[in-house]
């Protein structure tokens, strides 16, 4: 609960490849601040005012807390929802905020079979 938060790294990747890319991402403020979109179909992908040929990557750095919709045709319902909240304070925020990241990678997590 109280331990700081640190990472590696304030990106968090979204690989578009088509309509089973997740429609809504997370992104805290001062841990996880920027969204690196990479293009990961065969295809010229739309995001916003940007096209990102097969294979580019663009970083969407984010400063404020709040919720943006941005227009991304392949994805489900043609945007993407940008959460970004802010850094939790220590204590009983900051594990519920633990405990909602665990979740999430959980329920994000791929499927893989035995090999």
């Amino acid at each position: 609960m109280l331990w700081p938060l640190r990472g590696a790294s304030h990106e968090l990747m979204l690989e578009v490849r088509g309509a089973d890319t997740p429609a809504v991402v997370r992104l805290t403020l001062g841990v996880q601040d920027v969204l690196l979109l990479r293009n990961a179909s065969k295809a010229p992908l739309v995001f916003g005012p940007v096209q990102l040929a097969p294979g580019a990557e663009f970083r969407l750095p984010v400063e404020e807390a709040g919720e943006r919709e941005i227009p991304c045709p392949v994805l489900p319902g043609g945007v993407l929802k940008l959460r970004v909240v802010p850094m939790p304070d220590p204590g009983l925020e900051r594990l519920r905020w633990r405990l909602g990241n665990f979740g999430h990678a959980l329920r994000t997590m791929p499927l893989q079979g035995p090999d």
